[in-house]
């Protein structure tokens, strides 16, 4: 029997309805995989073997009850077929360990995704920079004088950690820089972390939209996530709601530029964040939104996944 490694954050605290990660473990179910449970702490190495307390886990796609574990028991990760690593930022130093020891079990015989080393290669905010011809006018650094001249000359910007989800900690400056100095200090501890800043777009009232991009091959509709009253931010942890529609002519040539980078990288799901014709992450660890687009489309995502799964499996390809 196939078998599914799901490494994640605690099942109790998803919402069924809107997680992606619950949603890849009922296709993985529907697939005839054997599913495990796997939290980060519960990844372990012993005399340089990969090794995980995994529980068995069975989920029903239902409001309540709607997941049941086994009984824990140490297993070689190697000996899965298939590990998903959807832990949720923030990228620390114990997520850093979590990819070296996955590394350890696709050396092993697993295939992991999203391909440890990418993770580590590909942050989520800096990697737009391999695309330059796509992202807005953007800063990276941790100096408060480089910060103040791309304000200057920019007016409104957007500022936010490198290392967050979900909306978490992202400022919006305006053009008389009210609170520009805490908020500096904030993101960059006074100067010893970077931080980025980009030129604010007003097409965020459109919505920021999540393309989703399944083995290198763009989904054909996106997610828009549209701020709330007096927001600046569409994430929909923040607040945000969200639109599905068809990709626009501008989106897909984004999409087909980045997504064959992505399958050489072993990154088989992504989630392209794109306001207008802008791109402004690129989400490698736990991209979300699949099923607020299979709800609106007939569409099934997850299985397009787990068909490019199936595929590297067979060419004997890593990921």
């Amino acid at each position: 029997m196939k078998s599914l490694a799901m490494v994640m954050d605690p099942i109790s605290d998803v919402k069924p309805a809107k997680d992606t990660s619950f949603r890849l473990l009922l296709e993985a179910q529907a697939q005839g995989y054997q599913c495990f449970y796997i939290e980060l702490p519960d990844l372990l190495i012993d005399n340089g073997n990969p090794l995980a307390i995994s529980r068995t886990i069975s989920v029903a796609d239902q409001p309540q009850d709607f997941y049941q574990l086994g009984e824990p028991k140490r297993m070689a990760m190697g000996d899965f077929d298939v590990i998903m690593m959807r832990k949720d930022p923030p990228f620390d130093s114990q997520y850093l360990y979590a990819t070296q020891i996955l590394e350890l079990a696709q050396r092993d015989g697993a295939l992991i995704v999203n391909n440890p080393q990418s993770l580590r290669d590909c942050n989520e905010k800096l990697y737009t920079s391999w695309f330059r011809e796509f992202i807005t006018d953007t800063i990276v650094t941790a100096s408060s004088e480089v910060f103040r001249e791309f304000q200057q000359t920019h007016g409104d910007i957007i500022m936010k950690p490198l290392d967050g989800m979900g909306g978490a900690s992202i400022f919006k400056v305006g053009r008389d820089a009210s609170n520009l100095g805490v908020i500096i200090e904030t993101l960059t501890a006074n100067g010893s972390r970077y931080a980025m800043a980009q030129k604010f777009l007003p097409e965020i009232k459109d919505g920021d939209k999540r393309i989703l991009i399944i083995d290198g091959e763009p989904m054909p509709y996106s997610l828009a996530r549209i701020p709330g009253a007096g927001e600046t931010r569409g994430n929909l942890a923040a607040g945000g709601s969200g639109r599905p529609q068809p990709l626009t002519e501008s989106d897909w040539k984004i999409a087909r530029r980045i997504g064959p980078e992505l399958k050489k990288r072993g990154l088989m799901l992504v989630g392209l964040d794109v306001i207008g014709s802008a791109i402004t992450e690129i989400n490698v660890t736990s991209p979300t939104c699949m099923r607020e687009i299979e709800a609106a489309y007939d569409i099934n995502i997850a299985a397009q996944l787990f068909e490019a799964i199936a595929e590297r499996r067979r060419s004997g390809a890593s990921a």
